[in-house]
């Protein structure tokens, strides 16, 4: 039997999940790893702990799934968080550890290529929005404050291509990748010379760009024996994890939207070609050069709940813990016991600054509303409200520029909980349907590879493999609440948009 093995490289573990030759789950493996914040505004990861995870995953997943001599794994498929940044020396030493999306450091710099008007002719070249998460603003970090490693470096990779470069030896990156720089045009898919000149690189410095079905076979022998696999066993490159996103949950037809909610979160849904928006609010990235994923990424997603469970339930996450149950499907329940609305109280969930809608790495959370009737529980569930109120936020102005939608296919860590599934289906007054596949990146990647080598025809193929949903339907008992309120959460985030700036600096100068 022919196995392959899906990669899902994330920003804070490593997942591998070996599928059979119906796209069954075999076995699977996750390694973490740290997110370093060692200073206001750094996120950072250590290179040798993200190749670690991934060989002692595929190693696992490999042991686990005990195959006989006749069996062989087929091929390895990629799905990558994007917009990473690493530095390299010409001997291919690392100058940095991966400056990730979450990195807002370049804020500055951001905000003047903003201000100048320049940095929307490249958005409109690149359908990457200006902002620092992008590895575009991140040079212009570099090149302004870190001028002694900005004048060694040789070669710029993103954490899949520096993978591939130590796998392989290679210095390609796939086009969704690419598309999620700022620096690549994505009508003549090549770097783009404006992005170039701004930053102050050469096309020299940054890889080859690919196809997503692009593969590497020449395995260096002490990885393919530690790993278990033959070293001609064909690695695929893939694509990044939003666009593949939006194929593992089947959400690839016109006006079916893909929601993902996992640490951060976004919402997406596939052209046929670039689609730019004129107000520069919307990303538009590669799946492969037929397939676009137009769509707008939040910041903050399930890392907020986890912020208040940490903060704000405290005895109940020890209490879950020693019930054996999990804490977050406690903390759901509190939650469900609050009508919709939270009795008028409202939260922007801006923790770790924000990309769509409003593009202000300098936003910050607030609580607004509150008054003596509320309790803890209408703060927990003010803060799914509005961590859905956001991703509502985002679906306003890409209908501006795809059209209107007509179903949403969820998937991420809150896809598991029927509360939060529920009340995405109330605020935007859609069904939310939710595939079985819950390792729907590991399978879009498998999917890719099985195209790649020529064993399937179109990516569309995925939905022969999705297996049974659940659709919830919206509850007309709720509209009342959210429609009154999400204008009042719109409105909200505009007016204090002209102090974020204010305060965020306030919290730079006293943090410790």
């Amino acid at each position: 039997m022919e196995y392959m093995i899906g990669v899902d490289l994330g920003t804070t573990s490593t997942k591998a999940v070996m599928f059979d030759d119906q796209n069954q789950v075999v076995a699977s493996a996750n390694k973490g790893y740290s997110l370093y914040r060692d200073l206001p505004d750094m996120a950072e990861e250590d290179l040798d702990e993200i190749f670690t995870a991934l060989i002692d995953a595929l190693s696992e997943v490999v042991r686990t799934a005990k195959l006989n001599d006749e069996d062989r794994v087929a091929a390895v498929s990629f799905s990558s968080a994007m917009h990473s940044l690493i530095a390299f020396d010409k001997n291919w030493q690392p100058l940095t550890r991966v400056i990730t999306w979450a990195d807002t450091r370049a804020v500055k710099y951001t905000e003047e290529l903003k201000a100048s008007g320049v940095g929307h002719e490249i958005y409109q070249k690149t359908g990457t929005p200006i902002h620092p998460m992008a590895p575009l603003s991140k040079l212009l970090w570099l090149k302004a404050e870190k001028p002694e490693i900005f004048n060694q470096t040789a070669h710029y990779l993103g954490i899949k291509e520096y993978i591939f470069h130590r796998l392989f030896g290679a210095n390609k990156m796939d086009i969704s990748i690419a598309s999620g720089t700022g620096l690549f045009n994505i009508f003549n898919l090549n770097w783009d010379e404006q992005a170039l000149a701004v930053t102050g690189i050469t096309k020299e410095q940054l890889p080859q760009p690919v196809e997503t079905y692009e593969y590497e076979t020449k395995l260096r022998t002490e990885y393919a024996k530690v790993i278990g696999i033959p070293d001609d066993t064909p690695f695929v490159y893939g694509a990044g994890d939003g666009p593949l996103s939006n194929l593992g949950v089947d959400a690839v037809k016109p006006g079916v939207a893909a929601i993902t909610i996992g640490t951060s979160g976004a919402i997406r849904v596939v052209a046929d070609e670039p689609v730019i928006d004129p107000k520069g609010r919307t990303f538009t990235y590669a799946l492969d050069k037929d397939h676009w994923v137009v769509g707008g990424p939040v910041n903050n997603g399930g890392d907020v709940f986890r912020w208040a469970r940490d903060n704000m339930f405290d005895a109940e996450k020890s209490t879950a813990a020693l019930l054996g149950i999990d804490s977050y499907d406690l903390l759901t329940k509190i939650a469900s016991e609050v009508p919709a609305g939270s009795n008028g109280l409202i939260f922007h969930p801006y923790l770790g600054g924000e990309r769509a809608p409003i593009w202000d790495a300098n936003a910050r959370g607030s609580f607004f509303g509150l008054n003596h009737q509320h309790t803890r529980a209408h703060m927990l569930r003010a803060v799914l409200e509005g961590i859905t109120f956001n991703v509502y936020m985002v679906s306003l102005a890409l209908e501006e520029v795809v059209g209107g939608l007509k179903s949403i296919q969820a998937t991420g860590g809150f896809a598991r909980s029927p509360l939060w599934r529920q009340m995405f289906a109330d605020i935007f007054e859609q069904p939310v349907t939710v595939p079985e596949a819950f390792e729907s990146g590991a399978l879009a990647a498998v999917i890719v590879a099985q195209k790649a080598l020529g064993k399937i025809d179109d990516l569309y193929e995925i939905s022969n493999f999705i297996g049974k949903s659940n659709t919830y339907q919206p509850d007309p008992e709720n509209f009342e609440a959210y429609r009154e309120l999400a204008p009042i959460f719109i409105r909200l985030s505009r007016q204090l948009q002209s102090e974020y700036e204010n305060i965020a600096n306030y919290q730079r100068k006293h943090s410790n």
